[in-house]
């Protein structure tokens, strides 16, 4: 019947006249040319990250003749309309031959559609049968073929051609069903995708593969008959498998592709400066940590080339399942940083002239008013220089230094470096050096970057257009390189090679474990926790965070890139060569240091006999502490605040405590 609509159509045409017909062909209304394809993100080598169904669903993506196999072209010809290039949009001839073959056997033999009627039909998504749907099949096509070029309409067919399920158009079928780009086609592959628009619900290859198999046979013969193929290679294509399942469309970098969208939504096609191979691997790096770590752990991590600021990574979660709350961007989420901060107040310190990397600070228990800071571990090392409280990441020093430069002169620090922090309330406090504030991922990989890139700021961006280097200076050259030189020696995670400027962090409760590194190309930030804040007991930025930070640069590189020299105004001297002022930080001679404590027992207390003895709890005072019970020394010299005395004889005991500046605490118990 298709093909003796096509002869009525010719006949219609011919009874109208030339004239005539190119006037009717002329006054055709044609759909529109433009067909809605899928919004898509391509890394910086243009590998597709990712794409996005249209409006209804569908997935139909943007293609162009050159970004197809050569060999499939031909072989669609060959099948489909041979004379395409010469025809005008109907070929008289195939529908001579269709109506006469449909005489003879009394069935339909081979029809006589070409592709640029083809092309009409799914413009307009109409049907076949009908006379006057093959019609206005037949006026389009030859209003198509005066408007469009060969390439145009052959490019509209590529674009719109069904391939089963919800697939149209060759670049989505390829990726669906091979898991590649159709540049380059297996002769198989290519037959195959030749053969389904031709019944594509009846012929996929997940649900029937018989079908599709001899569908993608006859494609392989026919293009042997027509000169497109050799017989050896038709013969090998035969024996290749037909693929059993549906793939994947790409979705790396999700997190990422979905703020780039939203941010330019007119675009069609947004170009990032994502490695896709690093991009790959890391997802699966950070899903595999955050795996071993509990069912609702998440992770995120950022890679940054500082030079430019271009982001060459970016994975926003462990996944995008719901468990892990994986739909959450977790490089835009604001969280407390703990202690990576620190590396920024120490180089503030630096440029204001009251300190140096010798520079000797007291780490002792110390009051600032009534905020009273501990160290981590709880312990004290005493006098220690400012490399190494930085190195160990003291508390108390990196308070002392915030309370010398001043809170607020932190915060322009921060909005220097290109940070977006926000406080939770009021004005900002000494608590900030020690993580008060909200920052995010990408937050401390900016400032990083500006720390490894010599002081000035770096804006991270997926783009030439969004990202920025050697903004405003934050922090000068050299005190960014002492900066540097101090985190190098902090000692790596075990088994990870050394050479690596980094700095971990634990926020408040166990909520946040970070680790931010750099070598002399990049900066990768790394962030491990709940999404919805909830602690994470045992969760620490050196155990958790930094081994993630080296398996990633291990991922991404080979070895380190050596830092860049010292600039020549640096001041490289031991603490003895220094200028006096900066052999001793100044700030501790209005520190006042308070006396020891005995928190527990209290005086007074009645307590009952325990095999273990008495436990003794302790708070301020410098260490090493002697401890007497009625007068006679209890052991020797200890560096903790909390200690189990063995007292087991009933009656009453006095306990004194004396610090390492003399200061004495007493309590008088009763022991029954």
């Amino acid at each position: 019947m298709r093909a003796l609509f096509l002869l009525a159509a010719l006949l219609y045409g011919a009874a109208l006249g030339l004239d005539q017909l190119r006037a009717w062909v002329d006054r055709t209304d044609l759909p529109v040319l433009v067909p809605e394809t899928s919004v898509e993100t391509r890394g910086h080598d243009s590998t597709l990250l990712r794409a996005y169904t249209v409006a209804d669903g569908l997935w139909r993506m943007q293609v162009s003749l050159d970004q197809v196999d050569p060999d499939y072209i031909a072989m669609l010809l060959a099948f489909e309309d041979k004379r395409f290039r010469t025809h005008s949009g109907v070929d008289l001839w195939a529908v001579t031959r269709a109506f006469g073959q449909a005489a003879r056997h009394g069935r339909i033999v081979s029809g006589g559609s070409t592709l640029t009627m083809q092309v009409a039909r799914l413009l307009e998504q109409s049907g076949t049968g009908a006379w006057s749907g093959k019609l206005r099949q037949v006026r389009v096509a030859m209003a198509l073929e005066r408007a469009l070029t060969k390439d145009q309409i052959l490019t509209l067919y590529l674009t719109l051609a069904p391939y089963g399920a919800n697939i149209e158009g060759v670049r989505a079928a390829s990726l669906a069903w091979f898991g590649k780009e159709p540049k380059r086609l297996t002769p198989s592959e290519a037959a195959l995708l030749v053969a389904l628009p031709q019944s594509p619900s009846q012929r996929r290859p997940d649900r029937y593969p018989n079908a599709a198999k001899t569908a993608r046979d006859r494609v392989l013969h026919r293009a042997v008959q027509s000169g497109t193929m050799h017989v050896e290679a038709m013969q090998s294509a035969l024996r290749a498998t037909i693929p059993s399942r549906q793939r994947h469309f790409p979705q790396l970098a999700p997190h990422l592709s979905d703020r780039v969208a939203r941010a330019n939504p007119a675009r069609q096609r947004h170009d990032l400066s994502i490695n896709a191979d690093w991009q790959t691997r890391l997802e699966a790096l950070a899903a595999q940590t955050a795996s071993s770590h509990g069912a609702q752990l998440s992770a995120a991590l950022i890679v940054v080339e500082h030079s430019t600021g271009l982001i060459r990574a970016s994975v926003g979660s462990a996944g995008l399942g719901d468990a892990r709350q994986g739909y959450v961007d977790m490089t835009q989420a604001l969280r407390s940083p703990g202690s990576t901060l620190k590396p920024l107040v120490y180089g503030l310190a630096f440029d204001s002239g009251r300190a140096h990397p010798e520079t000797l600070i007291e780490d002792r228990p110390t009051a600032f008013g009534t905020y009273s800071p501990q160290n981590f571990d709880r312990t004290w090392r005493g006098t220690i220089s400012l490399r190494g409280a930085l190195q160990a990441s003291l508390n108390i020093p990196v308070v002392k230094l915030t309370q010398e430069i001043g809170s607020a002169r932190l915060m322009a620090g921060m909005r220097q470096a290109g940070m977006d922090a926000q406080l939770p309330g009021g004005a900002p406090g000494l608590a900030v050096a020690l993580g008060g504030v909200g920052v995010t991922l990408e937050d401390l990989v900016a400032l990083y970057a500006g720390i490894a890139s010599g002081g000035t700021a770096v804006h991270p961006g997926w783009s030439a257009d969004t990202a920025k280097a050697g903004g405003t200076r934050f922090l000068s050259a050299a005190s960014a390189w002492q900066i540097g030189d101090i985190l190098r020696g902090v000692p790596p995670p075990a088994h990870a090679a050394k050479g690596l400027a980094y700095k971990t962090g634990t926020s408040y409760g166990n909520r946040d474990a970070w680790a931010i590194g750099y070598d002399g190309e990049y900066v990768v930030g790394v962030w491990l926790g709940r999404p919805d804040g909830t602690p994470v007991p045992g969760a620490f930025g050196a155990d958790l965070a930094a081994p993630l930070l080296f398996s990633a640069f291990q991922t991404i590189t080979d070895r380190f890139e050596p830092a860049p020299p010292p600039p020549p105004e640096t001041l490289l001297v031991e603490n003895a060569n220094l200028p006096r002022p900066l052999q001793r930080f100044v700030g501790d001679a209005r520190v006042t240091n308070t006396g020891p404590e005995i928190a527990f027992p209290p005086n007074g207390a009645v307590m009952r006999l325990a095999d273990q003895g008495v436990t003794l709890k302790l708070r301020g005072g410098s260490p090493p502490f002697a401890i007497l019970a009625d007068g006679a020394p209890i052991g020797g010299l200890i560096q903790r605040r909390e200690v189990e005395l063995p007292l087991i004889q009933p009656g009453f005991v006095t306990l004194q405590v004396i610090d390492a500046q003399g200061g004495v605490a007493q309590t008088k118990i009763e022991l029954r």
